[in-house]
This record gives C-alpha cells, structure tokens and sequence, in this order.
C-alpha cells in the first residue's frame, strides 16, 4: 500500500490537490477533521495572534490519533 501525505499552509489548496489526487488515482482520501476544532475560528479571527495556537493544536491532534508502537 502506498500513501500520499500533502501538508502546507491553511489555503494553500492541499483539499483540492488531494481531491484532485484522489479522483486520478481512483483511490479513496482522507481529510484532517475540522469540525470540532475550536481554535480555527479564533485563527480565521486574527490569524497573526492565533496561527501558533493553530499549529500546536493540529501538532497535538496528529500525537493523538498516531498509534503508538511499542518496540521489544
């Protein structure tokens, strides 16, 4: 299985590459919830005051769904 992982800037257009992406390979894409992410309205707000608080939050969030791997 191979996978592909865009990352970059909020509007940089990595939803649209990665639908782009999707529909060329026939393949199924997966998307960073934003439903429940409290921070980005307060970015969209003033996005120079909040865009660490923004990026620490997506940091923690990806901690939190990585598996963990315990190694012997």
């Amino acid at each position: 299985m191979s996978v592909i992982v865009l990352a970059g800037t909020i509007g940089a257009g990595k939803s649209s590459l990665t639908a782009m992406l999707s529909e060329h390979l026939g393949s199924q894409a997966f998307y960073e919830s934003i439903d429940d992410n409290e921070v980005l309205p307060l970015f969209y707000a003033d996005p120079e005051q909040y865009a660490f608080l923004l990026q620490i939050y997506f940091l923690n969030k990806r901690f939190d769904s990585t598996p963990i791997v315990k190694l012997s």
